[in-house]
Order: C-alpha cells, then structure tokens, then sequence
C-alpha cells in the first residue's frame, strides 16, 4: 500500500458521512505549489460550494497552500526524488479533510515559536502552521511531522445540501 492509499484510510475511517475522495501527488518544486492549489480547489468548490462557501473555501484554500509549501519546502527541501502526496476527502454533510504527506525527516510541532509574539512580528516566514491552525476546525502533526491533517466543517448554510439561496 502506498502512502497516499496509507493517509487515505486513515481519514476514511474518521469520517461517517458518504463522502468523495482525490488523491494526487505534486513534485517537490514550490513552482508546482500554485497551479496544485488551484486545480484541488475546483474539485473542493466543485463538491462543496455550490455557491455557499466562500469564506471556508478562502480558509481552506490559504491552509492547503501553506501545508504545501511546508511539505515541499522544509520536508523534502525540494529534491526532484521526492514527492508530497495528498488526500482530499469531502463529505457529504459539509466536511473538508485534507491530509498532506511529505517524504522528509519530520519535526516537532510543538518546538516551532509562535509568531505573534512581539519579537517575531515582523519576521517574513514563520507563520505557516498558525495559519492553518486558525483557518482550519482541526489540524494535527503525525508521523513525527512528516503528515498533516486538516478538517474543516462548513457552518450551518454553506454546505451543498443545506437549504437557502
């Protein structure tokens, strides 16, 4: 079993509702990071929006490419060998959960500095995992940081089988 079908299950199993699934996998170039966002965000608006969800699909849009970034960047520090691969599960009762997966040597989330303190403020980088997680509901560090999984619930009306215009 691959990686992709790995991180694949083990969001399958956390989920009830019926759901659609994507998996790809993206090199490891940051130029590649872009246009993989966008084209996982069609098939994200595609299943969820039906034009309901425009502030999480900004959220959820920001956190997939700073998840991304990280894994492509500072997990695989883009060698051309490596690859990250993600799972992208949406569900039927409004439920986005994203799993990215890089072939790096991991890290400790919780030895990373929070970037609002007073000292950090004005730093370009560093702000990363804070963004994910304050756009996303759930964002968790596995595999001795090598996998990262978000979850966003759409707010009641924003999901495609919710009532309204």
């Amino acid at each position: 079993m691959t990686a992709t079908h790995n991180v694949a299950q083990i969001i399958r199993n956390s989920i009830s509702a019926p759901f659609i699934e994507l998996h790809q996998s993206l090199p490891s170039r940051a130029s590649a990071i872009s246009s993989f966002v966008d084209d996982l965000m069609r098939f994200i608006r595609f299943f969820m929006e039906q034009g309901r969800m425009t502030k999480e699909a900004e959220d959820i849009e920001i956190a997939i490419y700073e998840a991304l970034a990280n894994a492509t960047i500072h997990g695989n520090h883009e060698s051309q060998e490596k690859q990250v691969d993600v799972a992208c599960l949406c569900s039927l009762h409004g439920e986005v959960l994203i799993s990215v997966r890089d072939e790096g040597e991991g890290f400790d989330s919780r030895t990373v500095p929070d970037p609002t303190e007073a000292q950090r403020l004005l730093l370009p980088h560093g702000r990363g995992l804070h963004l994910m997680k304050t756009l996303m509901d759930e964002v968790s560090f596995e595999e001795n940081g090598t996998v990262v999984r978000m979850r966003k619930r759409m707010r009641p009306g924003t999901a495609r089988d919710s009532q309204g215009p």
